[in-house]
C-alpha cells in the first residue's frame, strides 16, 4: 500500500509541478494507506534518504502496454465522433480537473497523483491501427486523437506514439481529429499540412485561461497559454484547420476570461470555438475540492456552490444533452456569452472531413498481424 499524500499536503502544501495533491483512492480499491504520527515526529518527516524536503512528489514512471485493440467507439449524442484512439493511459500534464482522471481506477491506480505520474504507453498502437482499418468490415469515420488522455502529452516527446498513428493515418487518407493542450503538435506539420489539403485533418486546441500562474497551478505541464497560441498561429499558417476549445469553464475561476480567451484565439487564427463546463465524476469531485482548498480556500465554497446550481444540486450530472454544458441561469448566461463572442469574431463550423478519399492498407499474408484476426 502507498502512503496516500494527505498529510504531506496538509502540512507543507501542493507539490510543485503536480496537479493533484495526494493520491485520492480509487472507487475500486479494497485498502488504502495514511501517514499517523506515532509521536516522535515519524509522521511528519517528508524529507529523502538525504535530508532534503519532497517539494516535487513522486517521480513519472512510463510502463509498455501491449494493447489488444486500438480503437474505441461510442455513441453519446454530445461528441462529434465515434471512433477514438488513446495512445496513452495518464496524462502528465497534470491538470487537476482532468474529466478523465478516474479511468485509472480500472488500473487500481489513484486518479490523483498515479494519473499523472503512473503512466503506460501502447507502443503496438500504429500496428493495431494498420490491422484494424485493413480489417473488410471495417468503415470509414472520423477518427478522434487524444480524447481520453492528451495524444501529445511529454510522454510523447520520446515515445513518438501519435507521431506513428498520424503515418498511419496520413498513407491510408483516413480523416482525423486531434485534440489537444500542447505545442508538441507543430512537431507534425509535415503531416498535418497535406492531409490539410485533403480534408483529412481538423485540430482542437484547449484554451483553459490566459493566466500563466494560474495555468501553471491547475495544468502545471502543459503548455503555457501563449504557446498555445502560437500553435493555433503556426497550425494556421500551414493551412491546418484550427479550432479553439475554452475548456473546462470553471465559475468564479475563469469563466470570467471566456470572451478574452476567444479573442486571443481568433486573433491567432483559430476558425471555430467551443466550450465546455467544468465536469466532476467520480473520484475527481475530491481532487477538485482538495485544490481549491489549497489555492482558493475563501472561493472554495463559492466555486462549488455555482457548480451545484448548473448540475442539478450536485457535483456532476452526467446526463447527455447537459453534462457538457449545465443547466439553470448562469449555465444560459455562460451560453449566451458564448454565442455573442463567437457571432462578434466571426467563428465558423469547422469544415468537414472527407471519408471517401479512404484506401485501406494492405498486409501481406506473411505479416504477423494476419494472427490478429
Amino acid at each position: 500500500m502507498r502512503d496516500d499524500g494527505k498529510a504531506r499536503l496538509a502540512i507543507l502544501g501542493p507539490l510543485k509541478g503536480r496537479g493533484a495533491g495526494s493520491r485520492v483512492a480509487g472507487r475500486f480499491e479494497q485498502r488504502s494507506a495514511s501517514r499517523e504520527d506515532d509521536g516522535w515526529g515519524s509522521g511528519h518527516d517528508f524529507s529523502d534518504a538525504s535530508g532534503e524536503a519532497l517539494e516535487s512528489g513522486p517521480d513519472t514512471v512510463v510502463t509498455t502496454e501491449r494493447a489488444r485493440s486500438i480503437i474505441s467507439r461510442n455513441q453519446s449524442p454530445d461528441i462529434g465522433f465515434s471512433q477514438s484512439i488513446n495512445p496513452y493511459r495518464g496524462c502528465e500534464h497534470g491538470c487537476v480537473y482532468c474529466f478523465a482522471r478516474p479511468s485509472h481506477a480500472y488500473l487500481d491506480l489513484s486518479p490523483g497523483l498515479d494519473f499523472e505520474t503512473r503512466l503506460f504507453a501502447k507502443t503496438n498502437a500504429a500496428e493495431l491501427l494498420r490491422a484494424e482499418l485493413a480489417r473488410p468490415r471495417y468503415r470509414c469515420s472520423p477518427i478522434a486523437l487524444g480524447v481520453n488522455t492528451d495524444a501529445y502529452q511529454p510522454l510523447e516527446r520520446r515515445q513518438r506514439i501519435t507521431r506513428e498513428l498520424l503515418e498511419v493515418l496520413a498513407e491510408t487518407r483516413h480523416p482525423v481529429h486531434l485534440i489537444t493542450k500542447n505545442a508538441l503538435v507543430l512537431r507534425d506539420l509535415d503531416l498535418l499540412a497535406p492531409m490539410a489539403r485533403d480534408k483529412l485533418v481538423q485540430v482542437s486546441l484547449s484554451v483553459t485561461t490566459l493566466d500563466n500562474r494560474l495555468a501553471a497551478r491547475m495544468e502545471p505541464r502543459a503548455s503555457a497559454p501563449h504557446s498555445r497560441l502560437k500553435a493555433i498561429a503556426g497550425l494556421h499558417a500551414a493551412g491546418v484547420p484550427v479550432s479553439v476549445m475554452v475548456a473546462p469553464v470553471i465559475p468564479a475561476i475563469t469563466d470570467g476570461e471566456l470572451e478574452a480567451i476567444l479573442g486571443a484565439a481568433r486573433e491567432a487564427g483559430a476558425g471555430a470555438a467551443s466550450y465546455v463546463l467544468l465536469r466532476l465524476p467520480h473520484e475527481l469531485r475530491e481532487i477538485w475540492r482538495e485544490w481549491l482548498a489549497q489555492h482558493y480556500p475563501e472561493r472554495a465554497a463559492h466555486v462549488m456552490s455555482l457548480v451545484a446550481q448548473m448540475r442539478g444540486g450536485r457535483d456532476y450530472d452526467s446526463a447527455f444533452g447537459t453534462r457538457m454544458r449545465g443547466e439553470g441561469p448562469f449555465a444560459q448566461l455562460l451560453a449566451s456569452r458564448f454565442t455573442r463572442a463567437c457571432r462578434q469574431l466571426g467563428f465558423t463550423r469547422p469544415p468537414e472531413l472527407d471519408c471517401s478519399r479512404f484506401e485501406p492498407p494492405r498486409i501481406s499474408a506473411a505479416s504477423p498481424q494476419g494472427s490478429l484476426f
